[in-house]
C-alpha cells in the first residue's frame, strides 16, 4: 500500500491522541501513544505555540518518521517577548519589547526555511512581524530599528 502521510497542526508539548491525530493515525496501525509521546518530545521547546507536524507512515511496515516544522514567526516572537498575544492597537500600543539577540534567534530558526539569502534580512522580515504585534525591539520601533540595521549599526549580530 505504501505510505501514508498525516499533517496536522499540534500545540508544542501538548499533542494527544484526540483529534486531529489519533482519528487520522488510528486506521493507519501504528501506536498511536508512542507516535503522540514522540511528537511531544520534538515539539517540547515550542510549548505552547501551534506546531507544524507531519507523520509518515509506512502502511506495510507500520514505521513511521515524525517532521517538525517551525512555528510562525509571530509565535516564536510572542514566546520572546513573554506575550501570549499582540496588541490590538499596534503602532499606538506596544504589547512587549525583545533585544536584538531574541530577533536574532528568531531569524535563524527561520533561515533554515526561508529563502533570503542573509540573516540580515530574515531580522529585517522578523521585525517587520514585530510591527504587526505591537513589540519594540531593544525599547524602540520596529520602525527605528529597521533604520539602524539598515546603517549598519548591528552589523555584529547578523556575522
Amino acid at each position: 500500500m505504501g505510505e501514508q502521510k498525516v499533517s496536522a497542526l499540534v500545540t508544542g508539548g501538548g499533542a494527544s491522541a484526540g483529534p486531529p491525530l489519533g482519528p487520522a493515525l488510528g486506521p493507519l496501525g501504528v501506536n498511536i501513544m508512542e507516535v503522540i509521546a514522540s511528537i511531544n518530545e520534538k515539539t517540547k521547546d515550542f510549548e505552547g505555540m501551534k506546531v507544524p507536524v507531519t507523520v509518515i507512515v509506512d502502511t506495510d511496515t507500520k514505521k513511521y518518521e515524525i517532521e517538525i516544522g517551525i512555528p510562525s514567526a509571530a509565535a516564536l516572537i510572542m514566546k520572546e517577548a513573554g506575550i501570549t498575544k499582540g496588541s490590538s492597537t499596534s503602532g499606538t500600543e506596544w504589547a512587549g519589547d525583545v533585544t536584538m539577540d531574541s530577533i536574532v534567534k528568531v531569524a535563524n530558526t527561520k533561515l533554515e526555511k526561508s529563502y533570503a539569502s542573509s540573516l540580515k534580512s530574515v531580522a529585517k522580515t522578523i521585525i517587520g512581524t514585530c510591527v504587526a504585534l505591537g513589540v519594540k525591539v531593544e525599547g524602540k520601533t520596529p520602525k527605528e530599528i529597521t533604520v539602524e540595521i539598515n546603517e549598519g549599526k548591528w552589523d555584529q549580530k547578523f556575522q
